[in-house]
């Protein structure tokens, strides 16, 4: 008997950014999220009793990479230059669905440019100040 075998397709995976779907992303890692901090810190006293402490620390960060030719560039570097407050979400329609995101977020800065023989990669970060796993 054979143990279960999934599948995962990138197609199947949407990222919008202030409700304009993204494209065009780079080989490799297109969307990268993270959660900034732990959701508590755990202690103990000499003599053995824990502490918890509930961190309320809701931001998070999303990475996004895109090829040098995509047309989202444009639209994150505007974003990003008008310090735009904008919802991002994450949504990976695959066998197991996931979301990631939150209504309120803000590009760090227009991604650092790079021109040579060969298109790169545009790198977004995003602070998701209301960071949300679905």
């Amino acid at each position: 008997m054979t143990g279960h075998i999934g599948t995962y397709d990138a197609r199947k995976v949407v990222t919008t950014v202030g409700g304009i779907f993204i494209t065009g992303y780079a080989d490799g890692t297109m969307v990268k999220a993270s959660k900034d901090n732990d959701n508590f810190e755990a202690s103990s006293s000499a003599q053995g009793d824990a502490v918890v402490s509930i961190n309320g620390d809701g931001m998070g960060t999303i990475e996004i990479t895109l090829n040098q030719t995509s047309p989202s560039i444009s639209v994150l570097d505007g974003f990003a230059n008008a310090r735009s407050m904008v919802p991002i979400w994450v949504n990976s329609n695959n066998e197991v669905k996931e979301v990631v995101g939150g209504t309120k977020s803000m590009i760090t800065k227009p991604a650092d440019k790079e021109f040579g023989k060969s298109a790169s990669n545009r790198v977004y970060t995003i602070k998701v100040f209301d960071y949300a796993v679905k």
